[in-house]
């Protein structure tokens, strides 16, 4: 784990904004580790894009100066080759800086990636999100990641909107601020005007992002490969597979970088809450709207956490309490298709309506997906462990054989500590954060939607906590459910299934007696057979491992002694101060070999 979080840099954004005339925020990119909004940034359009490349354009920029270049001019030919290479010497410099080898608490892991730049910040982010390999508390510290990105020059926003559009952007716009709203590491965010008059916002990705963190992914992969031998005697390599960690973070940042992605996700968010009268989502304008450039509207209102705004226009807390909680439980299990990245800067309050915004990153479940994790909630109601158990290993993947027995007991003590609670009583986000840590110890992982989940949900229940504490999120689900199962119930069906299985219960229980009988006689003829799987777990499989390992290497070192020794009682040509050389290499390798394993037992030893 610790050589995997030494190599991980994402990058993140501290938005700036303009503060429009009236009632306005704008749409924002709500990417993890915002900083908190001033009482100015509230009132401001705070449309964020993904991320950038900034703090690299600007170092280069700096070093160029220094060297009398024009600080404007890209890196091309002999430079853009060596690019790579001082950018590999680069981080090798923050990792020995910040002493890695000596291990990394999640505060230095943070630290490290922030130095190590944006597009690494970012990734930083995204791992955030896979609770389900990286530790809590890493996942906690990874989320405050967040970057001060120097805008693009306005003139570079107009060539990409001149490549996207193949012209000049005047032909579609009437106005545009050349003043971003916010600048991130992927794109930045101007507010503008189309022609007839609307107002609207422009996400504009940065240029050659793409090119910069494919490079920075690359190195990354070289990283790991270098790694590779220590991970395997730290053991990083039975708990992750680093290179699919790492190809896992490149898809989601491909995906990320792609404004026609979010640009469907934002239709289909408006196709699932078409219907519900109180969510609103900003209109798409398809028709301007590429691979590089989101055009969208422009949305007034204040973040859903504002409380002072909100009770000021005469607004019910609770009530956007319960709808909000509501709507999401409702992404989750019917549509199975819901905001990943839910904090207060990417839901608004505006026109009486709670408008989503900024999705870039959603999270989704299968219609599967959801089936067991209702069979695993009403385990933990049935005080079931066998159900739950089976849920789980549905639900996840396992690297090798599981331990069910370790996994039963963790289950029961998950279910000993939050199923004794009453609805209303238990935190959410903390029970899907502690199931998350007992599937890291079983090595179990779960879909990537279900660490989506459980991240949206600690965003929700904050937002919760602020505008209104007494609500409490479980309550609403569990009321959810109820009211969705007794209408979704086929009672038909339920009986019909119901009187199929009392029928077999029936048939099978007329069998017992003679079954029974057929046990007794085989005992009393002394034919009955016991049939034991015994699966030692981990732990005991390593100290039987370690112990052979031991008592094979202490055989070789006593046969070379006896061998040297026999060695030395003959007359064996060559000889080093009288004695056979072949005898004393023996005993130096002898004597090496058992230094070298009684140091190593003396360091685990401190260490533990």
């Amino acid at each position: 784990m610790r050589c995997l979080l030494t190599v991980l840099r994402a990058s993140g954004t501290r938005l700036e904004r303009t503060e429009p005339e009236g009632e306005a925020t704008a749409t924002s990119a709500g990417e993890p580790g915002m900083t908190d909004r001033t009482k100015e940034q509230k009132t401001a359009n705070e449309s964020s894009p993904q991320d950038v490349q900034g703090a690299e354009n600007a170092r280069a920029q700096e070093s160029r100066k220094k060297d009398g270049e024009d600080p404007n001019v890209t890196v091309t030919g002999r430079s853009a080759q060596a690019e790579p290479h001082s950018r590999l010497g680069e981080m090798r410099q923050v990792l020995a800086r910040h002493k890695i080898m000596q291990g990394i608490t999640p505060v230095k892991l943070r630290e490290v990636l922030e130095d190590l730049g944006p597009t690494y910040i970012k990734l930083g982010q995204i791992m955030s999100l896979h609770s389900d390999i990286l530790p809590k508390e890493y996942c906690d510290e990874l989320m405050k990641l967040n970057s001060d990105v120097t805008p693009m020059p306005f003139s570079e926003v107009e060539s990409v909107l001149r490549e996207a559009y193949g012209g000049p952007w005047q032909d579609i716009f009437r106005w545009i601020s050349q003043r971003p709203i916010g600048s991130a590491s992927i794109a930045q965010v101007h507010r503008a005007t189309l022609m007839d008059g609307s107002d609207v916002i422009i996400k504009v990705q940065r240029k050659g992002i793409y090119d910069v963190m494919s490079r920075d992914i690359a190195l990354l992969h070289k990283a790991a490969g270098l790694i590779g031998p220590v991970a395997n005697v730290t053991g990083i390599t039975d708990i992750v597979d680093i290179n699919m960690i790492l190809d896992e973070l490149w898809s989601t940042a491909q995906e990320e970088m792609d404004f026609l992605k979010e640009a469907s996700n934002m239709e289909e968010f408006a196709r699932y809450n078409r219907d519900v009268a109180y969510v609103s989502v900003p209109k798409l304008y398809r028709e301007y709207s590429t691979s590089h450039v989101l055009v969208m509207e422009y949305i007034g209102g204040c973040p859903i956490d504002d409380v002072k705004t909100l009770k000021a226009k005469g607004y019910d807390l609770e009530e956007i309490g319960r709808k909000f909680a509501n709507n999401y439980i409702k992404q989750v299990m019917d549509d199975g298709f819901f905001h990943a990245d839910p904090h207060p800067g990417n839901v608004k309050v505006c026109g009486g309506k709670i408008v989503w915004i900024d999705m870039g990153m959603m999270g989704r479940l299968t219609e599967r997906d959801r089936l067991i994790m209702a069979k695993g909630v009403k385990g933990i109601g049935l005080h079931d462990i066998a159900m739950v158990e089976n849920a789980v290993l549905d639900l996840g993947t396992t690297r090798g054989v599981p331990d069910r027995g370790r996994l039963y007991k963790d289950l029961r003590d998950f279910i000993d500590n939050y199923g004794s609670q009453g609805m209303g009583e238990v935190d959410i986000a903390d029970a899907m954060q502690s199931l998350m840590e007992i599937m890291k110890r079983n090595r179990i992982r779960m879909p990537h939607g279900m660490t989506m989940l459980a991240r949206g949900l600690a965003h929700l229940e904050g937002v919760l906590y602020t505008i209104s504490p007494s609500i409490n999120m479980m309550s609403i689900a569990s009321s959810r459910v109820k009211e969705e199962m007794v209408r979704n119930t086929d009672w038909k069906k339920e009986a019909k299934s119901w009187s199929w299985r009392f029928l077999r219960s029936a048939e099978k229980g007329v069998e017992i007696p003679s079954l029974l009988v057929d046990v007794l006689n085989n005992f009393q003829a002394g034919r009955s057979e016991v049939n034991l799987n015994l699966n030692s777990s981990d732990e005991l499989s390593q100290v039987i491992y370690q112990a052979v390992r031991n008592i094979v290497i202490g055989l070789c070192v006593a046969a070379l002694l006896i061998s040297s020794s026999t060695i030395c009682t003959t007359d064996m040509e060559p000889k080093i101060l009288g004695i056979p050389a072949l005898g004393v290499f023996g005993y130096v390798a002898a004597l090496l070999i058992a230094a070298f394993f009684s140091l190593r037992h003396w360091h685990r030893k401190r260490k533990r």
